[in-house]
């Protein structure tokens, strides 16, 4: 099969889709890869290396989306891109389909094979292809949330971890998933004071088991949101529905009973976020602020960390790569119900259970 890597055209998006190991372990089995110029740079990978082992270096993002049979990228195609996509060229990405009904109707309107790394699911309804993704964006949460706390950034003036005869700062985090839990354990290893809401009781009772006395479990209710939003100087906002878009658990008005200068990083943004508030923001401009609390909801949080991203994405979606490569989508598909999970358009049409509820009346009228 013939494999394309494209640079990245999302704002400050420095990952790459795949890393020169990946594109030796597919020329090593007959396959043609072809990358873009400078998709690499970002993460530390120069078309020499790229070229070293099997690549060619194609100059155009034109040229990489005319001549491959799969493209392999880390986030959704941009609307330049929306026209380079062709039917049934395979696009194996993340698209975050919920959250864009534009990027939907696009794709469907290619008839390209979108299979979409956040729904591709384990037996035990594990993510295995986002799952790297949430750990790196769970930890940046508490990096990026203590930063905007400091006061130059019109952030409320709090030092996580306090100081001896100071309390720490409060952080509440919404969801014990991945970016929840992640999120958690960066937070009280800093020292701060520590609450996680979840409705599932089975993971609350984990995260009681395996988080430090400092980091408090309740079950989320909009009693308790109400509740905490009044006294937490760091709110995480780490929910997941699988395909959907993420519920709105803090309202507008909630915003008014919070500190001034408190601040909110909503990590389900780039799944129409978890507070009404939230509107997707890049790496240049990262942050706005409403009733005095700051938001920070960049939709690409681990694309400011290329290196460490790309390494972590592309341990988990190389084999995938490398079956729909041998295989070809239909083959793969079938004979893994782990990767079926991920076909969200095919052809045209939504694939994906969860997707098809989001815009029914919309994309059938369209």
């Amino acid at each position: 099969m013939i494999v394309g890597i494209p640079k990245e055209t999302k704002n400050n998006e420095s990952r790459v889709g795949m890393t020169p190991a990946g594109v030796l372990e597919l020329t090593h089995k007959g396959h043609t890869v072809y990358v873009q110029s400078g998709a690499g740079i970002g993460s530390g990978f120069t078309n020499d290396v790229y070229e070293k082992y099997g690549a060619e270096i194609l100059d155009t993002i034109e040229e990489v989306y005319a001549r491959s049979e799969m493209i392999v990228k880390v986030k959704e195609p941009t609307p330049p891109e929306y026209p380079l996509i062709r039917e049934g060229q395979v696009v194996f990405t993340y698209f975050h389909f919920a959250s864009s009904e534009k990027l939907t109707r696009a794709m469907i309107d290619s008839k390209a094979i979108c299979i979409a790394y956040e729904t591709v699911e384990d037996t035990d309804g594990t993510l295995p292809l986002l799952t790297p993704m949430s750990e790196v964006a769970g930890r940046m949460a508490i990096q990026q949330g203590a930063k905007y706390l400091e006061k130059p950034v019109k952030g409320k003036g709090v030092l996580l971890g306090g100081v001896p005869g100071v309390p720490p700062g409060r952080v509440l985090v919404l969801g014990a998933g991945t970016v929840g839990i992640q999120a958690a354990k960066m937070a009280a290893g800093l020292g701060a004071h520590v609450t996680i809401l979840d409705v599932d009781m089975k993971r609350l009772r984990y995260v009681n088991d395996i988080m430090p006395p400092h980091v408090m479990t309740q079950y989320s209710s909009e009693y308790n949101i109400r509740k905490h939003v009044r006294t937490h100087d760091l709110i995480v906002g780490g929910v997941l529905i699988k395909g959907a878009k993420a519920p709105k658990l803090i309202t507008r008005d909630m915003l008014k009973t919070m500190h001034p200068g408190a601040v909110i990083v909503d990590v389900a943004v780039d799944q129409g976020g978890c507070v009404e508030t939230s509107k997707p923001t890049t790496h240049e401009d990262p942050i706005f602020i409403i009733d005095d609390v700051v938001h920070y909801c960049v939709a690409n949080m681990p694309g400011a960390v290329p290196y460490t991203s790309t390494l972590a994405l592309t341990n988990v979606t190389l084999p995938y790569v490398l079956s729909l490569a041998e295989k070809g989508w239909e083959e793969a598909c079938s004979d893994d119900m782990t990767l079926q999970k991920g076909l969200n358009i095919v052809n045209g049409e939504i694939v994906y259970d969860g997707l098809k509820s989001v815009f029914p009346e919309k994309l059938e009228m369209a």
